[in-house]
């Protein structure tokens, strides 16, 4: 069977109340967007749990649920090592098949192309395209990708220019970024004209946490500039004959409060630190109970079962907890997998799971300063902020720099540390329909009752090709 050529445009936080903000003049903000969606069949999708872009993701690429694929958050504790690793990109890690495996076997001159969909190092995709640093042995971080083939690399940065990594997430986060995955879509479409185009369009992510959905001029002036790149990749594609699905991977909601459970945790005696140089570092081999937070839901790992029940209800009682799930509960979210904590806590509405566990910020570690999703153990949304106590944070970035060119080894320390600045985040179940992420086609009729769950879409991108 020869498959039809389908592309999927990932538009980060996309919603059906997003399609219907108008901007200053009262005209929608995203009038590409919202006219292809209306021209078409469109339903909300039930997200996945966690909400997050891993699990999302994994769940549409393997049509299964964390039980099955094991992405159970961005991050998770791996045990074996005692270590909490966060955005790790090896495909190696989602242990279901893929749908590019399965329409594969449906057309073997099948191809897939894969730009900025998480997981994409080392995969059986045909085409792969992913940020991807280098980190010399000087301290430096230089903005990179990683391709397969290889050659691609040299290819996109001949024709692009090197990816704007410091842009893509961070406090200097631009259109750029979105902008440069787009083209190189349509590079890769015009050398190799892939059967399946996976497309991860990132920048509305940055506006809806730094400011909050309730920013309607801040969301729109956002939203209208990726909108304007979403009508012209869909121009693009469909003058190529492809079918084109936008979705998005969750709804972001307004929060007021961040939630630190390490900290309570730590206060019970729970947690156990190391001193390096006069810092503390969260040592999680040695701690009987921590919390991985990862936006609005924190896998919280307790490795004596007598201490469960104080685990539990120290957990409870922290103000902005909405709900603990046991074995119980997470087996029924489809999270029972061994990566999985023993209890997963999910935030009330307006509030989010911070990872910080020191209680005296002159004792953070260095890293708690920097932009560094690495190394930090949890989510840290606060990287899309300078720290308002820098007057003058350009300087200082525009000095660090410097001393970094000339050999130097200093840190970029604009972060802050107040974790209140966050307005926007996401992971836990939206309540409201008009909130939650959106799959919109004009290739196929979608369910009548107006809703996929997010294990459907795997169905639903073979149908198209198919």
């Amino acid at each position: 069977m020869a498959l039809r050529k389908t592309v999927v445009l990932n538009v980060v936080g996309l919603t059906p109340d997003l399609l219907r903000l108008c901007g200053p003049n009262g005209d929608p903000a995203a009038p590409a967007l919202s006219r292809w969606v209306a021209g078409g069949a469109s339903a909300t999708i039930s997200e996945a749990f966690p909400a997050v872009t891993c699990t999302a993701q994994s769940n549409y690429l393997t049509g299964v649920t964390p039980a099955q694929h094991g992405v159970v958050a961005n991050g998770w504790c791996f045990r074996d090592e005692c270590e909490v690793r966060f955005w790790r990109q090896s495909n190696r890690l989602v242990q279901a098949p893929k749908l590019w495996e399965k329409a594969r076997e449906m057309d073997p001159a099948f191809t897939c192309a894969n730009l900025f969909w998480w997981f994409n190092m080392h995969s059986s995709a045909d085409i792969a395209v992913t940020p991807r640093p280098m980190y010399p042995a000087d301290g430096r971080k230089l903005p990179d990708v990683y391709t397969w083939p290889p050659e691609l690399r040299a290819d996109l940065n001949t024709e692009l220019g090197t990816f704007p990594l410091f842009e893509f997430w961070g406090p200097r986060t631009t259109l750029r970024s979105t902008r440069w995955i787009a083209d190189a879509a349509m590079r890769v479409e015009e050398a190799s004209g892939p059967t399946l185009t996976l497309v991860y369009l990132p920048h509305m992510d940055y506006v809806l946490q730094r400011n909050g959905p309730s920013d309607t001029a801040a969301v729109a002036r956002d939203l209208a500039q990726v909108d304007a790149i979403c009508g012209e990749l869909i121009a693009f594609y469909e003058g190529r004959g492809a079918q084109v699905v936008v979705l998005s991977e969750y709804g972001i909601t307004d929060v007021t409060r961040p939630v630190h459970l390490n900290r309570h945790l730590r206060e019970a005696g729970l947690i156990a630190i190391r001193e390096e140089l006069g810092l503390e570092l969260l040592d999680a081999g040695a701690s009987r109970a921590f919390a991985v937070a990862d936006h609005q839901v924190a896998h919280t790992y307790v490795r004596d079962p007598a201490d469960l029940p104080t685990v539990r209800r120290i957990v409870e009682q922290a103000p902005g907890v909405e709900q603990v799930l046991d074995a119980d509960g997470i087996r029924k979210a489809g999270l029972n997998h061994p990566r999985t904590g023993e209890l997963v806590a999910v935030a009330a509405p307006d509030a989010w799971f911070a990872y910080y566990y020191w209680l005296d910020d002159a004792r953070a570690p260095d890293f708690a300063r920097t932009v560094d999703i690495h190394r930090k153990p949890g989510y840290d949304p606060a990287e899309l902020y300078f720290d308002p106590a820098i007057r003058f944070p350009g300087i200082k970035a525009g000095a660090t720099l410097l001393k970094k060119k000339l050999g130097f080894r200093t840190l970029m320390t604009l972060t802050p540390l107040d974790a209140s600045l966050v307005r926007g985040s996401h992971g836990r179940p939206v309540a409201a329909p008009g909130g939650r992420p959106l799959f919109a086609t004009r290739s196929a009729d979608l369910p009548a009752a107006g809703e996929v769950d997010s294990t459907d879409v795997f169905g639903l991108i073979l149908r198209h090709l198919a």
